[in-house]
This record gives C-alpha cells, structure tokens and sequence, in this order.
C-alpha cells in the first residue's frame, strides 16, 4: 500500500496525541539466567565419534611468573591483543570420551568433585556433562590418562571415594606412574606445588584406586585406533595421542600448550606450570611443525570450548584456526 507523505504526517501527527497509556500493567524484568546448557560436542573421525566434554573454566589473577620468561606487561598485551581481559587468566579443561565401535574411551577426567564445590561448579564439571551427554560411566570401557596433574586426574574418584568409572580400565603412561612413585624423585622436590602434587598423586592412586592401575608404553596403540605419543616436558611422562579412524585423524595434544592465545602464538614462552620449560618448548614446536605440514586437526585440553581445529603458521608462531561448528 502507498502512503503520501501528507497522510504519513496526519499519522504521526495523531499518534503523537495519543496518550501513550496501556491498559496491560507492567511487569517485572524476568530474572538473569546464571548457567549455560550443558556443556559437550561431538564430531566424527572416520567412523569414531568424539565427545568433547567440558569440565568447566578457571578463571584466576594473571600472576607474574605465570610466564617464565616474558614480562608480565608482555603477556597482557597479547591477552588484549586476543580480545581477554588484562591481569586475568582463564584456562579451560576439556576431557574427551571417545566412542571406537567397540570400546568407549575417557581421555583424562578434569579437576573432580573436590574442585567442583570449592569453586561453586567453575569446574569439575566433566561427570554432570558427561551424563548430560548420554554417556553413563559405568559404561566406560577405559580411562587413558596423559599425564598426573590434578586437573587431569582428579575426576579419576567421585565425591564420596569411590572409583567415578567402576567397570573401566585405567591405564597411565609408565615413565609418569614411575615418576611419581619414585621416593627419590619426593625428595628432590624443592617446591610445595610440587610436594603437594607428589602427596595427591600417592593419595589418589594408592589408596583411592588401590593401584590398579596398567602403565603403557608410548608407541603402541592404547585402545583401537589410538595411539600414545611421546609428548615430555609439561610433566616427565606427559603424553598426546593420535586417534586414527580410516583415512582420518587427530592429534590430541593433552598439555603441548596452555592457552594458545599465548602459547601458541608464543611458542618460546615458558609456562610456570612445566617441570621442563625447555623440553617443553621443544616438544611444542615439533608437535606444530608436524601439525601445519600433515594438515592434521586437533584437540586441545586447556583450549576454549569446544577446544578443537587446525594449527596455521603465522609469523614467528603458530595460530589456531577453530573447526566450524556442525549441529550433527
């Protein structure tokens, strides 16, 4: 329908003297919602289905020496660079639990119930999602796990002690299950971070799972299709996988970086987290180099939900280009 521009004017006109007066009475604003859905993701690899489960995010001060040898001044600057909030870190836990065909397999079990009610649900959220996502743990055939820090372990028992996958294999990598159980290398601890994690480690292992536990050997296939690589520095057993699924394949790199806004695009920067900072540094370059010359995509523990895609050289780092979102 055309209006004239005379009788658009007499329109307005009229509805400017209409007392603007609802005979509906107002209501309140509706109260602010305070949790997210449910927080997993799948995707396909060959005929392998991967669920990245979250447990959550810690958000903390960004402290001095978070990185060893860059200015605190310089690693705000790349935060804000990457569009983060300066002075402050947030790092995500992104378990994963893979399902073969034949076996259904947990790739490291995020920070636990303890952790979950110390910070009131910011993490150890990794049982609630996995449930969430259809997958009950008492179905679980095995539990891989990377490496022993506590973001990593500790959803290994449930909030009441008991094992949180009863009816799964654990399995650990054998250089880190020696390490850690090796009363020589407690004594050569010199920080309480440390000490502390020798303590949890023993604590959980001994005497939450009654050490029943089966080391493995880098080299050699895990589960079906997944294969454990040597991936040391970050901790002296530390491990990543590569999931192989007919002509597919990932890289799960487990700790090769932290937040890649920083590690990533700053491959020489120290992590104050690392036991071997140059180790670790060296481990991180090979692992990308191979990851930009393969094409090969990958998932990243402590990168943003849902903490996959591909590695691109840029400049004198690396960037991570996030696989696009699929709603199958």
């Amino acid at each position: 329908m055309d209006l004239s521009r005379r009788q658009a004017l007499t329109g307005a006109a009229a509805l400017a003297a209409t007392p603007l007066v609802s005979a509906i009475p107002a209501k309140a604003a509706a109260p602010l919602a305070d949790k997210q859905a449910p927080s997993f993701y799948r995707y396909k690899v060959g005929d392998a289905q991967v669920n990245v489960i979250s447990d959550g995010a810690n958000t903390f001060p960004l402290a001095d020496t978070f990185v060893l040898n860059a200015k605190k001044d310089e690693v705000n600057a790349q935060l804000e660079k990457s569009f983060l909030p300066k002075d402050k870190m947030t790092i995500h836990f992104a378990p994963l639990a893979i399902n073969t065909g034949g076996k259904l397999v947990v790739i490291d079990t995020g920070n636990g119930p303890g952790a979950f009610a110390a910070t009131k649900g910011n993490v150890g959220q990794f049982a609630s999602n996995l449930a969430a996502a259809g997958i009950d743990a008492k179905n679980v055939d095995t539990v891989v796990i990377s490496h022993f820090h506590g973001d990593h372990v500790n959803g290994l028992l449930a909030a009441d002690g008991t094992p949180a996958f009863p009816n799964a294999e654990i399995l650990v990598p054998a250089v880190e299950w020696k390490y850690w159980n090796d009363d020589g290398e407690l004594v050569k601890a010199s920080s309480d971070r440390m000490k502390g994690l020798f303590a949890s480690n023993r604590k959980l292992f001994n005497d939450g799972l009654k050490g029943k536990v089966t080391p493995y050997e880098w080299g050699k296939d895990v589960a079906p299709g997944l294969l454990a690589v040597e991936a040391v520095g970050h901790t002296p057993g530390h491990t990543s996988f590569i999931l192989s699924s007919g002509s597919d394949k990932l890289f799960i790199q487990s700790d090769i970086t932290n937040q890649p806004a920083l590690f990533a695009t700053n491959p020489g920067w120290h992590l104050m987290f690392d036991q071997d900072p140059a180790q670790a540094e060296a481990t991180r370059r090979k692992v990308y180099e191979m990851l930009v010359a393969e094409k090969m995509r990958v998932q990243g523990f402590h990168y943003p939900f849902p903490a996959n895609g591909h590695v691109v050289k840029d400049g004198s780092g690396y960037r991570i280009v996030p696989a696009p979102w699929s709603p199958v």
